[in-house]
């Protein structure tokens, strides 16, 4: 469906880039999970954001020992299916949770680029429906291309990236920076906005 020269940058970037790339989109797709759980009550949010912080702390503390086994796991029985639920938000609610499943997958098999374009593409992929549920019909490529939701998205994307690969070693600080950005502008990526 919708792809960018961004996938094909990501190559040039080393694993604990895209790692951190993949948790900053995760950490904007939060909001959408959290804000599904509060209004239909079906699980507890924090889940999904004790396993990042726990992905956040392996990019930050060196050697840092996580079962992700285990917490994978726990996880799938919060992944909501789309057939349980009649509201809307059921679908980026499961996109949240695919990216955060392919994030822990990249910590279990120590493969991490195929597993950040398809975090990006899901992230991108959810702002696109949105954009199709609320026009009403199926958008082409081009028109997707020239949607201003879609844009603001890569352009979100392009920045982090950015960022990232204006590092040549692994940067603390900046990984913290971003962390603490996205956790405070509390806006997922299709403009949830979600304080408990």
């Amino acid at each position: 469906m919708l792809r960018n020269p961004i996938h094909l940058r990501l190559a040039k970037l080393e694993s604990w880039q895209h790692v951190t790339f993949m948790a900053c989109l995760c950490e904007r797709m939060y909001p959408n999970y959290q804000m599904f759980c509060h209004n239909t009550g079906f699980a507890n949010a924090q889940l999904y954001r004790r396993i990042l912080d726990l992905i956040w702390e392996t990019l930050l503390v060196k050697d840092a020992k996580i079962n992700f086994d285990s917490q994978l796991e726990k996880f799938e029985e919060a992944i909501p299916s789309g057939e349980d639920f009649e509201v809307y938000g059921v679908y980026p609610a499961i996109d949240a949770c695919v990216a955060l499943s392919e994030l822990v997958h990249s910590r279990l098999s120590g493969e991490t680029l195929e597993h950040a374009i398809t975090v990006s593409e899901t992230s991108v992929t959810t702002v696109a429906m949105l954009e199709m549920t609320e026009s009403g019909r199926e958008l082409t490529d081009e028109e997707l291309k020239e949607n201003v939701a879609v844009i603001d998205e890569w352009d979100a994307q392009w920045e982090i990236f950015r960022l990232l690969a204006e590092c040549e070693e692994r940067d603390l600080e900046l990984i913290k920076g971003l962390r603490q950005d996205l956790r405070e502008d509390a806006i997922s990526n299709i403009g949830v906005f979600f304080e408990q």
